[in-house]
């Protein structure tokens, strides 16, 4: 049992889970039907379509794509969006960081891990175990690791969180905007960042900040950062689509199980030769726009 739902669920079994499995197979159920229970189950179905994200993204790394417009079912958060977004971006640097690793979804880790990065280190306030990943327990807001220590770095729903109530993860709550000291350690320690953030009309609640695009990007460029790229995704009625403008409105869970949209974003350090860089690529390329804020 612990074999089958490792594999079909990408977790392991809970203990009621196991106890009441083992009286129904012991009543007369046959694997078959335990395999098929399990593989027609909305949690499977929320493995496949982020597995699907994750060989996807594959595929577009392989081909030296940078994706846009993607897109995800209805009934889905935000993750089969974020996810290969992200993944997509990687371009085979040796030193790699996520941000925020301990409770991100296996599939992702798997992919995180696939990616066969040299050194790949995880750094979050919990612990977790990741076969294949450096595991460093510490407060983004002070990180332990050296100027420029990382090529780059992945942060997939976590700056959102920075001196919110994280009680939902086992930490404490706290009060007070810290998100900008979290963003300059990032862009001192990494040469480009990965980031994506839930948007919409602006919120603050409990256990996340939810700011507006303009917002986002405000936070981004005050800690030094230069936006090289992003692009704004909606929860609507067919999915999840790339859109260059929110609607009004716009609120957390309002939409769906997560965010109601989402900024996704490739950040650089604000150096006069990234902007030079960034000018003759939008110059070059005018109809192939890559920022939507």
């Amino acid at each position: 049992m612990e074999a089958l739902w490792l594999s079909v669920l990408r977790r392991p079994i809970e203990p009621e889970e196991r106890r009441a499995t083992a009286a129904r197979l012991d009543a007369g159920m046959s694997r078959a039907a335990l395999l098929q229970e399990l593989a027609t189950s909305d949690e499977y179905e929320r493995v496949r379509v982020l597995d699907d994200a994750v060989a996807w993204a594959a595929a577009q790394r392989r081909a030296a794509a940078r994706p846009r417009n993607l897109e995800a079912p209805a009934g889905t958060d935000e993750r089969p969006i974020e996810i290969p977004w992200c993944l997509a971006r990687y371009a085979g640097e040796s030193r790699l960081l996520d941000v925020g690793y301990a409770y991100a979804e296996p599939a992702y880790l798997a992919g995180l891990v696939g990616l066969g990065a040299p050194e790949l280190t995880g750094v979050d306030l919990a612990v977790a175990e990741v076969p294949g990943l450096r595991s460093v327990q510490a407060d983004l807001r002070d990180l332990p690791f050296e100027d420029a220590a990382f090529d780059v770095a992945i942060a997939i729903s976590t700056l959102e969180h920075v001196g919110r109530d994280n009680s939902q993860y086992g930490l404490g709550a706290e009060e007070g905007d810290s998100l900008d000291a979290a963003l300059r350690e990032l862009r001192r320690v990494a040469e480009r960042l990965l980031v994506t953030v839930p948007t919409g009309d602006g919120e603050l609640l409990a256990e996340q900040a939810v700011f507006t695009p303009a917002e986002w990007v405000e936070r981004f460029e005050r800690a030094g950062f230069l936006v090289w790229e992003d692009e704004l995704y909606e929860l609507g009625v067919d999915g999840w689509r790339s859109v260059t403008e929110l609607s009004p409105g716009l609120m957390y869970g309002d939409r769906g199980p997560g965010a109601s949209a989402v900024l996704c974003a490739e950040l650089r350090p604000s150096r006069i030769s990234a902007k030079l860089r960034l000018a003759v690529r939008d110059r070059r390329y005018p109809d192939d726009p890559r920022r939507a804020t």
